[in-house]
């Protein structure tokens, strides 16, 4: 499995609430794709979402997010880590 990050963008103004909610509902179908979202982050002045996850491919995260309700503007391989 692949570790990546993805970005959402125009989520200014997001609560701590929300942005559980969100990861909940990838949680809830993650499986499907074989995809696990570890943690996401938010900057609710910049409306920035990050989200770390393991997947085999972008496509699989990005299909988990589009179903789940909020599509990522960029996902990011992460191939090296320290």
């Amino acid at each position: 499995m692949a570790t990546f990050i993805d970005v959402h963008h125009g989520m200014t103004g997001i609560t701590a609430e929300q942005l559980a909610s969100a990861h909940q509902a990838d949680l809830a179908i993650e499986a499907s794709e074989n995809v696990h979202f570890k943690q996401a982050w938010a900057d609710p002045d910049s409306g920035t979402v990050y989200c770390l996850s393991e997947a085999p491919s972008v496509d699989a995260v990005q299909r988990v997010h589009e179903r789940a309700g909020h599509k990522a503007d960029e996902v990011h391989p992460v191939p090296l880590t320290v």
